[in-house]
């Protein structure tokens, strides 16, 4: 299949380029567009208890959380005796004259000091201690995301034209709540990845021409990362029409989408450089590159596809829409490696070694089969167990912090310090009365006054509250009740308090109790992941082992290939704790420690990070495969292998990482998270794993790494794929023709357990 597709992409060569110029243009006019679709949310359970308490509080009260808070600050004034403000003046009149001003449009209710009934005491509690600044809380008009998404817009812009008004009177703004944590977020995230990619593409470039000593065949993994990304956004984009696609998960996929396309562009142009050398047509090289590179890229995409469809068990939208969107980048880069590229390379020809750069000697087929890396996997299979206690002790000592794991939630702690919807956030909790975290407590039910006192009473007798307010009373089915607690929304404290809540014993006549607020939603989003993580570990790991069953025809290398795949996340992960939760890395990376993981991320990471693992054992294996069935030496077939591919996975695990340490660089939290912790997952991956782990495991194996039953060998002739004979390489260099190799499958592969 994989000959016949390079025979046909050199036939069409210039059909199949004109079809990706036009499909470029449209995607890039159509698939842009999918930024007005994306929404910035989706971060908790829809259908989680506290998701339902929030819905209810604002469907059905008029006292749910503001969407918008705005502090204003005397600048110019001097602190006060007590909490009073005063009724009139300078201050007064310059917070309402802005706050009367406010477009009906966007706005649904504003609540103010001056707004307030004099005779009502509780609007004190909108007075800083210091009696400087005072608050308004904001509800925006809207029941779509969208169309509060616009309210905010509109609203925002009103309120920044209005900072220098205001500082002419000596009165600082600062916008937070809901809504702007969430915009900010998306915004900063949009900023972060547009600058990570200008910030990676020269470098990129750079490393490549080092790669490949050359322009043109440089260009080549670059050109295809655009193509892959721009359609990517075009299926992207056609989802959002039908589901809720996060702008997270844009991020993401062009992130991945670079890195993923230039490591199938790397692979193929280096082994048609290969194939071009050894037989010195275009025509017959390229065939074969597409049997050989072409299948392992494929094979590759699809390892990681079944990846990314885990993250479809996860009810949260920033998950599934990043799944969604690993799926169609990796659909998009396998196309455009197996069809375009190829096509392209037809037309390039012979000067794909064009454009030399002076000084940088051109890289000759790796035909040898002594080198480096050859040298490198002999020096770990003379002592196996050795190599394997010592790369073992490394990733036990890397994965240890992972022990200490404390789940959290994002919020604002995820954005810079300075960054105004934080400061909000911090300025509420330490400057304003009563500034605490709150679990709402929503009861349905005929519930009578009384019985509502006495819950709250009980709600007030758990230790962890600091206060507990009946908000609304009884309104026909629905009252409010608010649980106020000192304390991070995620420590151990405020979990076990969101527990007690809900296991106190309900009002009497109630329906039902719901606990919500950003401290519920903590508990129910860990409790999602918890319940989605058997299913999609269960799901992901047999389909990758039947897969790898398909490709290498081998019962004990799928195995193998997990169990590592395993060992490599777990360090991995182990690196993030450390460098995340326990703050290793704030210094050098620029941001505070919050001291607990939004398990969302870990997730993302440990699905990604496992089938670029897979990814890089298939690039690895094949290799091994190809000799092996070539010689029957175990040994000597994952030497060659090594040496063979050493070089392209490190070039490929390098360029990747430039990719995702740009991303680390982001302002926001989560996404230096999610680019680091890929980041190192793939150096882990690339280095002591594949380098070591896997030569050392192999010899110890010796030949059962092959060994095949022979009731799965009758399976596997039927759906197994195997290279075809144009797939073996050909010409002086070659070990065994494609007839001998196919010959010898049997025998190797179906013997019983053993060492060649």
């Amino acid at each position: 299949m994989f000959t016949h597709l390079g025979r046909f992409t050199h036939r069409r060569r210039w059909w199949v380029i004109a079809g990706s110029a036009v499909f470029a243009v449209l995607a890039a006019v159509w698939g842009t567009g999918l930024f007005t679709q994306v929404s910035d949310g989706g971060f908790v359970d829809p259908d989680a208890e506290s998701t339902r308490a929030d819905e209810l509080i604002t469907d059905e009260l008029d006292t749910a959380t503001p969407d918008v808070v705005v502090i204003y600050r005397d600048a110019g004034g001097t602190p006060r005796d007590g909490d009073v403000i005063a009724e009139d003046g300078a201050f007064a009149e310059a917070v309402t004259d802005q706050l009367d001003a406010l477009p009906s449009a966007p706005v649904e209710d504003v609540t103010h000091f001056w707004d307030m009934d004099p005779e009502d005491l509780t609007r004190y509690a909108l007075i800083s201690d210091d009696g400087r600044a005072t608050y308004a809380a904001i509800t925006l008009r809207g029941s779509g995301e969208e169309e509060r998404t616009e309210s905010y817009a509109e609203l925002v812009g009103h309120l920044e034209d209005q900072r220098d008004a205001l500082a002419d009177a000596d009165v600082t703004v600062r916008i937070g709540g809901a809504a702007a944590m969430m915009s900010e977020m998306s915004e900063q995230a949009e900023r972060d990845v547009i600058v990570a990619e200008l910030v990676s593409l020269p470098l990129l470039l750079l490393f490549l021409v080092i790669i490949f000593g050359g322009l043109v065949a440089a260009s080549m993994p670059l050109l295809l990362a655009v193509l892959a990304i721009l359609g990517s956004l075009t299926a992207l984009h056609a989802l959002a029409l039908v589901t809720d696609i996060s702008v997270f998960a844009v991020n993401v996929a062009t992130i991945l989408g670079l890195g993923l396309a230039i490591d199938y562009g790397l692979f193929i142009v280096s082994r048609f450089r290969e194939e071009l050398a050894r037989r010195g047509s275009v025509e017959e090289a390229l065939p074969v590159t597409v049997a050989t590179a072409g299948r392992t890229v494929a094979f590759s995409g699809v390892a990681v596809l079944i990846a990314f469809c885990g993250l479809l068990f996860f009810p949260q939208a920033i998950m599934r829409s990043i799944g969604l969107g690993g799926i169609a980048v990796v659909l998009f880069d396998m196309v455009a490696a197996l069809v375009v590229l190829p096509a392209i390379l037809a037309v390039v020809g012979h000067r794909v070694n064009a454009l030399r750069i002076p000084g940088l000697r051109r890289r000759r087929a790796r035909e040898s089969e002594t080198g480096g890396w050859h040298r490198l996997a002999r020096t770990v299979m003379r002592r196996p167990f050795v190599s394997l206690i010592l790369v073992a002790v490394v990733l036990a000592t890397f994965g240890a912090p992972l022990l200490g794991l404390k789940p959290g939630i994002t919020d604002q702690r995820y954005l810079p310090p300075d960054d105004d919807t934080r400061v909000v956030a911090e300025m509420m909790d330490e400057d304003f009365p009563g500034g605490t975290g709150t679990i709402d407590v929503v009861v349905t039910g005929d519930v009578s006054d009384d019985a509502l006192e006495d819950y709250a009473e009980r709600l007030d007798s758990l230790e962890a509250a600091a206060q507990v307010d009946l908000r609304s009373p009884a309104n026909g089915d629905v009252a409010h009740l608010v649980v106020s607690f000192t304390g991070e929304i995620d420590d151990d404290e405020t979990t076990a308090l969101v527990t007690e809540v809900r296991e106190t014993t309900p009002p009497e006549g109630a329906d039902e109790v719901l606990a919500g607020g950003m401290a519920a939603a903590s508990v129910d989003n860990l409790d999602a992941i918890l319940e989605a993580l058997p299913w999609t570990i269960l799901v992901v790991v047999s389909a990758t082992l039947v897969f790898l069953f398909m490709a290498f025809g081998s019962v004990i290398l799928p195995v193998k290939a997990v169990l590592m795949g395993v060992l490599s996340l777990a360090a991995s992960l182990g690196v993030v704790v450390w460098g995340f939760q326990e703050g290793a890395l704030a210094t050098l990376l620029g941001f505070d420690a919050v001291g607990t993981t939004d398990p969302t991320y870990l997730v993302i990471i440990v699905v990604a990070a496992f089938g670029l693992a897979m990814d890089y054992e298939l690039f690895l294996l094949s290799r091994v495969r190809e000799e092996y069935l070539a010689t029957g030496d175990n040994t000597q077939s994952v030497a060659v292998g090594l040496q063979r591919t050493g070089h392209i996975i490190t070039s490929a695990a390098l360029l990747l990482v430039i990719v995702l340490v740009s991303m680390g660089t982001s302002a926001i939290v989560f996404l230096k998270i999610m680019g680091i912790g890929l980041a190192a997952a793939i150096v882990i991956d690339a280095t002591l794993v594949r380098a070591i782990l896997v030569p050392a495991a192999m010899r110890l194996m010796g030949r059962a790494n092959w060994w095949l039953p022979g009731w799965l060998r009758w399976l596997h002739d039927r759906i197994g794929v195997t290279e075809t004979e144009e797939a073996t390489p050909a010409g002086p260099n070659s070990r065994a023709t494609g007839e001998d190799a196919r010959s010898r499958t049997t025998e190797l592969v179906g013997g019983p357990p053993g060492d060649a």
